[in-house]
């Protein structure tokens, strides 16, 4: 792996990891308080404590799944683009760079490939405003940087 030195921008998402953080640990919470008091009063069925671990464990893996959306990271440097979304990382280079666009109406940023592919980067969000705005400045500065054949 690359160290932070050999990167001249890192972008990642600003508010969407305090939405993350804040639904996995309600999940969390909720799932263990329905398992602490699943034996609490009688509903006609038999609960053990098993069904009550197996409850608060599930709530702990949503939370966890929840929580992958805190990860999603874009870096640009001499090497490429390297974008990491939710469970994958890739390093892209600058060969392969067709263009980094935003469309109308997109949540996020995408890196555009050869043959009308592209990669999404949700580093890159529209819901934070001008912070994404401004990452596509300066990721189109660097762009233009590295790339000598980008008009």
């Amino acid at each position: 792996m690359t160290t932070s030195a050999e990167w001249d921008l890192e972008v990642r998402p600003h508010l969407t990891p305090y939405f993350a953080y804040g639904a996995a640990f309600l999940i969390a919470a909720a799932h263990i308080a329905v398992g602490f008091l699943l034996k609490v009063g009688s509903s006609g069925v038999i609960f053990q404590t098993s069904d009550q671990v197996g409850i608060g464990t599930l709530g702990v893996i949503i939370a966890c799944v929840v929580l992958l959306f805190a990860r999603p990271r874009l870096r640009v440097g001499p090497s490429g683009i390297a974008v990491r979304n939710l469970l994958a990382y890739r390093l892209i280079p600058w060969s392969d760079v067709v263009d980094v666009s935003f469309s109308d109406g997109a949540r996020w940023a995408r890196v555009d490939l050869p043959d009308d592919e592209y990669i999404p980067a949700m580093a890159i969000q529209a819901v934070d405003k001008q912070r994404a705005v401004d990452s596509m400045d300066r990721v189109r500065e660097l762009m233009q940087r590295y790339r000598s054949d980008v008009s």
